[in-house]
């Protein structure tokens, strides 16, 4: 494990900033800091985390029970290769797939590892991170190697220090407690000469008509049990009513302004029925269960990126709102 290591960029302590140590004592493993404080290894994966309320636990859960489910290499399609690649744009595509020289790569927000699996093609060293349970589901999918390192951390209280060729997170920062915050941390661990890749909810009509969302403050609050057991029976009463209009574009769109459960016939029709149901629970929870739910425009994203000082920045609208990219400048 200590070999592992070496490999990456060293892990900071997010208060001191100092770098962290590897140590072995009485058949436990830490990474610690020179001030004494001890993070915990377990699963060969470092926990470097601080608080007790975890606003992601509902995120954990929804991805150890369906561990596998948005993969591709699971699902057969090439969904998540497309969404990634499209973020990233042709430039980074092709730097990552350069073999003559190693890309540090840091994905914030990792889940179970649909864009690891992706990621772990290129000629990378790659950090997959997350501050939920996912992290134990992603080192079952896409296993700690050479090339891969999985850290249990919250990006707001990062361990990553400015080391990276690219720092990518997607599908996380509108789910943070603050937002600019997120965007912050993330840009502070791309090296200079580096990339940023986010994105981000946005305001559109289906965020303001679907009814069950003025519930959503008490499903939250549910025990995990409970909440799962509502959105698996939400989505078993209103999925075949989407399958039945699916073919009938006006009927799909005004039913999916009031339904309470995602559905994906319209927009994923490759997916089995099977797996159209495992998607429509899986991202009914997530929209139903997450405890920050932020919406912002691409005017607003782009001046944040402004702000931190990023040049080639480009911000469009796409995928699940706001799509960025972005490069820090060589001082």
């Amino acid at each position: 494990m200590k070999e592992n290591y070496r490999d990456f960029p060293p892990l900071i302590d997010p208060i001191t900033k100092e770098n962290l140590n590897y140590i072995s004592s009485e058949n436990k493993e830490y990474m610690q800091s020179s001030d004494g404080s001890k993070f915990e290894i377990l699963n060969s994966i470092p926990r470097i985390l601080y608080e007790d309320f975890d606003y992601t636990d509902a995120f954990g859960i929804q991805w150890n029970k369906w561990r596998r489910t948005q993969l591709d290499s699971f699902t057969g399609t090439n969904i998540t290769r497309k969404r990634l690649t499209r973020c990233l744009g042709d430039k980074i595509c092709e730097n990552l797939n350069d073999t003559s020289k190693e890309t540090h790569v840091l994905e914030v927000g990792c889940g179970a590892g649909r864009f690891t699996e992706v990621l772990l093609e290129y000629s990378v060293k790659l950090v997959s991170s997350d501050l939920s349970s996912a992290v134990d589901a992603n080192v079952i999918n896409c296993p700690i190697s050479p090339k891969h390192q999985v850290v249990q951390a919250d990006v707001n209280k990062s361990p990553f220090g400015p080391n990276y060729d690219l720092v990518i997170c997607l599908g996380v920062i509108q789910h943070t407690p603050n937002s600019e915050d997120t965007i912050k941390a993330l840009y502070d661990s791309v090296k200079p000469g580096g990339s940023l890749v986010i994105d981000h909810y946005t305001h559109d009509l289906k965020r303001f008509t679907k009814l069950i969302l003025l519930f959503r403050p008490i499903i939250k609050r549910l025990p995990a049990k409970q909440r799962m057991k509502f959105c698996e029976s939400m989505v078993t009463i209103f999925l075949p009513i989407h399958k039945a209009i699916k073919d009938i574009p006006f009927a799909q769109m005004i039913f999916s302004r009031i339904s309470p459960i995602t559905s994906y016939f319209h927009a994923y029709p490759e997916l089995s029925d099977e797996l159209q149901r495992e998607w429509a629970i899986l991202d009914t929870h997530d929209g139903l269960t997450d405890w920050n739910k932020r919406l912002r425009t691409p005017s607003s994203i782009r001046k944040t990126l402004e702000k931190l000082g990023a040049t080639d920045i480009e911000v469009w609208k796409g995928g699940n709102g706001v799509e960025a990219r972005c490069k820090k400048p060589i001082i």
